[in-house]
């Protein structure tokens, strides 16, 4: 059973090295190319996976906490083109609304107008 147990975190901790190696960018891996990384790794049970969790990649990144930092917007609404041309629209939308609402009829057109003279609404 203990045998077991090992091979699968054995196993695991390999999967999870590897796939940290290949996601890494190049110019965060320290000491050798990625290909050598990923050869140690899975070659060498235990020592290349722990070797390149604590030597093999870069994990100081100054100014965010240590946590990942993502490139560009992370959502339409963080973008800040996205929002400016949003803004644009909805404007521009709001001036035509309004041009058509003062080019096309006169006063006394809009719903809830006033009634003709000598109407009040009930037959005779």
């Amino acid at each position: 059973m203990a045998r077991g147990v090992i091979a699968v975190l054995s196993i695991a901790l390999t999967v999870f090295a590897l796939a940290d190696c290949v996601q890494t960018e190049d110019d965060k891996i320290r000491g050798l190319p990625k290909w050598a990384w990923i050869v140690l790794i899975v070659l060498i049970p235990w020592v290349g996976p722990i070797t390149w969790l604590f030597v093999g990649k870069d994990r100081s990144s100054p100014g965010n906490g240590g946590r990942p930092h993502r490139q560009g917007p992370l959502a339409p609404d963080e973008d800040p083109d996205f929002l400016r041309k949003l803004d644009e629209d909805i404007r521009r939308e709001r001036r035509e609304k309004h041009q058509r609402g003062q080019d096309g009829d006169g006063p006394g057109t809009e719903e809830g107008g006033d009634a003709a003279p000598g109407e009040d609404g009930r037959s005779a």
